[in-house]
């Protein structure tokens, strides 16, 4: 009953296998195979985007605060949501990657950011050689409150940006689920949304340790090649990383994955709202359930083996996987009921 990250979850077996044979003979390194030549390629083609560019890295803090650093220049701020990844899980990297530039922190319901708050935002920010200049703004999809931006939210959002000039990053450690969710295309749901830079993000979603940061303005190529090379992140055998993401996209599997994830996740909310007690925070239409239970019922749960993080006493937050079974779920709700 493991339900405390989609991180925790094994590599799916496809992925191992396409791991294994791109072990075989000899390659050029630092993304000069022909795996990752090719991979750049497909992602052209599943994003409807032939001009992108794809820089391939190992771990999502290093795809967000490289892509970041891309956007925002030292004396500026990034406007993200308050609670984003970037602002609470990243160990101060953004600001690290982009020479000292600063969050600006914004709230709003369900872990979204609105228009008018950015906007409200922005007009606060710059002006003045005593202050932060605007940078850029960030997004988060699925974001960490497990709901979802749609592409309309998305467009109005960074029409808002568009007007002060800002480009727009999106973190999508779990894009996968934020596509199976709403239906729409990648290129839908990324770049004629008004996204700039997109971090694709695999890892939560059955591969190894595999992110891709997608340019859509080829003009930062070079400058993100240079930089992921000076933070020591340009990985010598980046046709494993390649191999991972070629599998994935073989007959949809990150789509199917994800479908499947969240399907779990519905169960398991479908399932919490008929026991006693229970407040579900915020929409769960993807694999994240944030929910308040009675403090007696985490205790049944844990002493029966369950495994999910706890803020306090009675919130918790609850993440399906691609591995994740109904089995798995049921178990859990019959662990809560004791």
């Amino acid at each position: 009953m493991f339900f405390a990250s989609d991180n925790g979850a094994p590599v799916h077996p496809t992925v191992m296998a396409a791991m294994q044979s791109a072990n075989a003979g000899y390659a050029l390194s630092y993304g000069n195979d022909a795996a990752s030549v090719a991979l750049r390629d497909r992602i052209r083609t599943v994003f409807e985007a032939p001009q992108a560019e794809v820089l391939l890295l190992t771990t999502g803090t290093a795809a967000n605060a490289l892509a970041l650093s891309l956007l925002t220049a030292p004396w500026a701020t990034t406007f993200c949501h308050r609670h984003a990844h970037i602002a609470e899980d990243e160990c101060g990297a953004p600001e690290f990657f982009s020479g000292g530039a600063k969050l600006t922190l914004i709230d709003g319901p369900n872990g979204k950011i609105t228009p008018d708050g950015l906007a409200q935002a922005i007009v606060q920010t710059g002006g003045s050689v005593h202050v932060a200049q605007r940078g850029a703004l960030s997004l988060t999809n699925v974001t960490e409150a497990g709901t979802l931006y749609t592409p309309a939210e998305l467009s109005a959002l960074t029409s808002v940006a568009q007007a002060h000039g800002l480009p727009v990053h999106l973190d999508g450690a779990r894009f996968a689920n934020a596509l199976a969710a709403t239906g729409a295309t990648p290129a839908e749901l990324s770049w004629r949304a008004g996204v700039d830079v997109l971090v694709l993000g695999g890892t939560k979603n059955g591969l190894l340790g595999a992110e891709a940061v997608v340019l859509f303005d080829p003009a930062k190529a070079w400058e993100g090649e240079l930089r992921r090379k000076r933070a020591g992140h340009l990985n010598s055998k980046l046709r494993f990383v390649a191999a991972q993401f070629d599998a994935w996209f073989d007959g949809d599997l990150w789509l199917t994955l994800a479908r499947h994830t969240n399907a779990m996740a519905a169960r398991l909310a479908t399932g919490l709202a008929h026991l006693p007690g229970v407040e579900i925070l915020h929409p769960t239409p993807a694999n994240m359930i944030f929910a308040h239970l009675p403090a007696a019922t985490h205790a049944r749960a844990k002493a029966a083996g369950a495994v999910y993080y706890q803020s306090d006493d009675t919130q918790c937050r609850l993440v399906t996987s691609w591995s994740t079974t109904e089995a798995d779920v049921d178990a859990l709700l019959a662990a809560f009921r004791g």
